[in-house]
């Protein structure tokens, strides 16, 4: 998961609710899960306190926190080996999310 040369992630950003929500109606391209992918554009777009609201919202809606990516990853799974994601990896495991890998 890298990000595109020319976009830099926005860092120390807050968002106030409604932008965090909004997170939630971003469509999937192709296969990929819809709960994964919001999980990922979060992750890509919050700083880890913006995102720990997000995953409360997320889970709030009935989303799948353990939802799997065309790989059978969990986001969780994909994001414990990134070196800076440890708020991020700790806002998913206190939403009940598992680190399981296809």
């Amino acid at each position: 998961m890298s990000l595109r040369k020319d976009k830099q992630k926005v860092l120390g950003e807050n968002f106030d609710d409604e932008r965090i929500k909004s997170f939630l109606e971003i469509l999937p391209a192709g296969e990929t899960n819809a709960d994964f992918h919001v999980l990922e554009k979060a992750y890509r777009g919050m700083n880890a306190e913006n995102f720990a609201s997000f995953v409360r919202f997320f889970i709030e809606s009935g989303r799948n926190i353990n939802a799997p990516n065309p790989e059978g990853n969990t986001f969780l799974a994909v994001i414990s080996t990134h070196r800076h994601a440890k708020a991020y990896v700790d806002a998913l495991k206190n939403a009940g999310a598992k680190c399981h890998a296809g």
